[in-house]
Formats: structure tokens, sequence, C-alpha cells
């Protein structure tokens, strides 16, 4: 079966691919259509708010199954002022490159210290005008993992800014320097599999 991803991030696109790889799907992006995607605003209060209206808007445009994502990043011990939530790439208003996203939440881990943090998950699948499905169950949130101020001395790969500040709080390691299996179950958690078993004619 083929299923549209909605998004334009192509490491988020493979990395979900490779989690997936054990069902029988085809798994395209949105830069695989044949048109351009619909503006979505993506001003939910929650990540499943903003998952629910990019999967209807994509489905609405494209008119076959479709899921997306959408994910909110918390830390512990800091302001609720400086919270990302759901807004992870924009700060006071301003859509931060990857580069900016790195210099913003360095400089947070440099004032804090490092940060304990978490993304929480949520997904919305539509299969069609009658059958959708949705979670933000906790078996989609990342592990703990810390939030360095120095970011890798050598690896950068656009998509995922902050996992070159990011470390395994298991083994202290930066996220770039773990096994790609290690790197793609802390990009897409085991609970994603596990969503994509239960809806039927989708699992195994």
């Amino acid at each position: 079966m083929r299923l549209l991803y909605g998004t334009g991030n192509a490491a988020k696109l493979e990395a979900m691919r490779r989690r997936l790889a054990e069902l029988d799907l085809e798994i395209l992006g949105l830069e695989d259509m044949d048109k351009e995607a619909p503006y979505v605003p993506e001003n939910g209060r929650t990540p499943l708010e903003n998952a629910r209206q990019k999967a209807f808007a994509y489905y609405e445009a494209f008119g076959i199954p479709v899921f997306s994502c959408d994910s909110g990043l918390y830390f512990q011990g800091v302001p609720e002022e400086v919270q990302p939530g759901v807004h992870v790439r924009t700060v006071g208003g301003k859509y931060l490159t990857d580069e900016e996203m790195l210099e913003y939440y360095g400089g947070l881990a440099r004032k804090y210290g490092d940060l304990r943090a978490r993304y929480r998950n949520a997904i919305c699948l539509v299969m069609d005008s009658r059958h959708a499905y949705e979670s933000m169950d906790d078996s989609l949130a990342s592990s703990v993992f810390l939030l360095t101020a120095v970011p890798h001395s050598r690896i950068r790969h656009s998509g995922f800014p902050l996992d070159s500040l990011s470390l395994d709080v298991e083994t202290g390691k930066y996220f770039y320097d773990l096994e790609e299996t290690k790197m793609d179950q802390t990009a897409v958690a085991d609970g994603f599999v596990s969503f994509f078993k239960k809806i039927p004619s989708l699992g195994q």
C-alpha cells in the first residue's frame, strides 16, 4: 500500500521508511507529489492538533492515504516562558534556520546547564473520508535525553539540527555517534511502529 507521509523533511522521511521497513508499505513524501502541498498554519496548541491539521489538509489536496506527525519539545527545570512546546523552530515569532536553532538552544544549555529534554510526539493517519486514526500516546514520545551547549564537532544533518546538541543519557554519546539503528529509534519511537500495526489493512 502507498502512504503519503506529510513532510518535506528528507531526513524524517528516510528515518520513517527505515523504521517501517517490516511493513508492506511504500511511503512517499510531499516532494514525490505532482503538485505543491497546501500551506497548513500548524497553529494548534498540541502536537496532536497540528498533526491532525496537516493530515486532513494533505488528504484533501492529494486524495491518497496520508499521515502527518508533529512534536513538542519540553525541558525540565527551565521557566515556562522558554519552554519550546510545539514551537520548536519558532522563537519570538521568527522561524529559525538549522544554524539559528543550534545557536538558540545551545545558548539555553549554556545558561541553564545541560537540559534534560523529551519530545512529545503525535500522529494522525487519514485512510479515507470515513476512516482516520490518531494518537499522542506516551509510547510515541522520545526517551529523555540531554541537550548540551557544544555542538558535535563534525556532523550536521539537515532536518535534525538539534541532534548535533543531543546526548544519549545512557552512553553520554552524541546522537550522531550512535549506531544507525539507535539513531532511528531516537528519531522514530517504537510506538510509531505499533501504531501502524494496529491499523486494519496495514498491520501484519
